[in-house]
């Protein structure tokens, strides 16, 4: 009879000390990278293409038409409020003005959320975000920390009418 000899087998060991390296430097970065690569979405309104019925018409909507050298801020009647002109020579508009202008007509109409950007076709992206960003809200400092008050936060977009000589007479609010 033949023995049969068992060879004696070791489980081999599992070595994961590098393994364990790579997460204890990769999690970190990782968690500080997702700060950073935070993205904001801001909801838009887009105007539907139906018929408006008669509340809707008689309905205030504050408007803000974007020509190459200045804001027009109106109302849904056709109604100059206020226009910003641009500076001479200056590249962008008067945010703080268009702020103001905001702010006097938010306290009129304090349930108001929503205004209508028109802007034209050759408006730059990024004069769409800072018109955003202005009508949106404003850094105010309320008990003694700086907070964003509400001005406008419902935003719509819809192309601007065609150029006419607008009758401003440059009055008030």
């Amino acid at each position: 009879m033949r023995r049969r000899h068992r060879r004696l087998q070791q489980e081999a060991d599992l070595d994961i000390t590098a393994f364990m390296n790579l997460m204890i430097v990769l999690v970190p970065i990782l968690l500080i990278n997702m700060i950073f690569a935070h993205t904001s979405l801001l909801e838009l309104n887009f105007p539907d293409r139906g018929a408006l019925s008669s509340d809707d018409v008689a309905q205030l909507q504050f408007q803000i038409i974007v020509r190459s050298d200045s804001l027009v801020v109106a109302d849904s009647f056709g109604g100059i409020i206020k226009s910003v002109n641009k500076a001479d020579g200056a590249q962008d508009y008067d945010y703080v003005a268009l702020r103001d202008i905001m702010k006097e007509l938010k306290s009129r109409v304090p349930d108001k959320k929503d205004i209508t950007l028109m802007p034209q076709q050759e408006t730059s992206y990024q004069t769409l975000v800072n018109l955003m960003d202005t009508v949106r809200s404003f850094k105010t400092v309320v008990a003694g920390s700086e907070v964003d008050a509400e001005l406008f936060p419902e935003i719509s977009i819809a192309d601007a009418p065609e150029a006419t000589s607008f009758s401003d007479t440059g009055g008030e609010i």
